[in-house]
């Protein structure tokens, strides 16, 4: 799907200027946007995802009020190289003193980027979120998962409202029974096309195939609706209903179709995943935060006797980990990969887990709040891992933020979504295009 931007022009639409941005638009941006037929400024603007000003003239200070005007974002890309140009500075600081706002990319990975952005947000009124869940938080640790945000009828109501998405709930006990009788055969069929790709440990042939019937399980929903561009499972809380855990599943179906994943069918964080993979294209997961000023608050549930010693300024660093290990990593995504066996006494002896790591080296940390209207922003570096033999951290990455005491305040969940790279530019485009602010910790 791409982009549908129609071009605003000032005096006439015949202007050389005018037409040959028009064209270089055309031409720069042919995979990722389809540009209308030009608009006159103040006439009535077709059905579309945004308007685009290929060029800027003096007579924006005297018709801002027609700009202010258009109902839908606003792009200014008055260069040749598909950015806004130097000079249009005054205009949009002008515009922008008058409360109206323009979004000006800078370079053409940004413009691109937008259009993806444009195009999700008419994608995602016709998408739906599958999880598989019955009762989540009556299950096991119920005094925790019964806190959770994400289950809230409230919370998939504003999702809907904000973003279109639909979320689609399933019995988790019955796709549990449906994986149980899928045939030993159809596992192995599946194990002999992807062990060459599989890397996995000390694992018995029964928590094998059990995690591969139950990646053919969910994936018969998936065939049935295209639609579906995430699916969570509640997989720790509702564990009676499964002998094993998604983790293979959701490896193997975002490696071969893209699907994004949620961990414990939290829908917050698979929309963040989806925002951010699909418009900005980095690697995404989402894991457990244990900022270091928690202490103890946060080393028990991990079942460890202390935070690893990074020195000074431990005050700033985070533990970062799920299910025994970093969390659910796709292979595309990580420096190394494992499959082992389980690690949390919550899940049955038969589960297993993902052990990967991704480059050391600069992140950003992404979370839509619970109001929808905001992007909480963490940048940080991984410094390193640590391991904790016995525990349910065995492989946990340490990443240093710039402050900590000040996460600790403003954190919207213990569940955030980790991106690789300094991605805030293009989030704040981003935000801009779905309506929202950016808040930076």
């Amino acid at each position: 799907m791409k982009a549908k931007l129609v071009p605003i022009y000032f005096e006439t639409a015949e202007d050389p200027d005018f037409t040959r941005q028009v064209e270089a638009l055309i031409n720069l941006l042919k995979d990722e946007a389809e540009i209308l037929k030009p608009v006159a400024l103040g006439e009535r603007v077709p059905q579309a995802d945004a308007v685009v000003f290929p060029q800027m003239l003096g007579d924006a200070y005297r018709v801002a009020e027609k700009i202010r005007a258009i109902s839908i974002p606003r792009l200014v890309i008055t260069s040749e190289f598909g950015t806004v140009s130097m000079w249009d500075w005054e205009i949009n600081d002008y515009l922008h003193s008058k409360g109206i706002e323009v979004i000006a990319p800078y370079n053409i990975e940004q413009t691109r980027i937008i259009c993806k952005a444009l195009a999700l947000k008419r994608e995602l009124a016709e998408t739906h979120f599958i999880v598989y869940q019955d009762n989540p938080g009556e299950g096991f640790q119920a005094s925790i998962f019964k806190r959770f945000y994400w289950w809230e009828d409230e919370c998939t109501q504003r999702m809907k409202e904000k973003f279109g998405v639909q979320i689609l709930k399933k019995s988790f006990k019955t796709l549990g029974e449906t994986a149980r009788q899928i045939p030993d055969r159809e596992a192995e069929a599946v194990w002999e096309a992807w062990q060459s790709r599989l890397p996995v440990g000390e694992l018995s042939k029964r928590a094998f195939y059990s995690a591969i019937k139950q990646y053919l399980a969910v994936k018969q929903d998936l065939v049935r609706d295209p639609s579906i561009k995430a699916a969570g499972i509640n997989c720790l809380n509702e564990s009676q209903f499964s002998d094993t855990t998604p983790c293979l599943a959701w490896n193997m179906l975002f490696e071969e179709s893209g699907l994004v994943w949620g961990c414990e069918a939290d829908t917050v964080s698979m929309l963040t995943k989806v925002l951010i993979h699909h418009t900005l294209g980095v690697p995404v997961m989402m894991s457990n935060m244990y900022p270091f000023p928690m202490g103890m608050a946060a080393t028990k549930h991990e079942r460890i006797p202390h935070f690893p010693d990074v020195g000074e300024g431990s005050e700033n660093y985070i533990l970062i980990a799920h299910c025994g290990y970093l969390g659910v990593l796709p292979q595309s995504f990580s420096t190394e990969w494992t499959l082992r066996k389980k690690v949390l006494a919550i899940v049955d002896e038969n589960a297993t887990a993902i052990d990967a790591r991704l480059p050391v080296g600069e992140v950003t940390l992404i979370k839509i709040d619970s109001s929808f209207n905001k992007i909480v922003v963490v940048e940080g570096e991984i410094k390193g891992y640590a391991q904790f033999p016995g525990s349910d951290c065995l492989n946990g990455a340490l990443i240093k933020v710039p402050d900590g005491h000040r996460l600790m305040t403003q954190l919207p969940s213990h569940h955030f979504i980790i991106s690789t790279g300094r991605n805030l530019p293009n989030i704040e485009n981003l935000a801009k295009i779905f309506g929202m602010g950016v808040e930076v910790i």
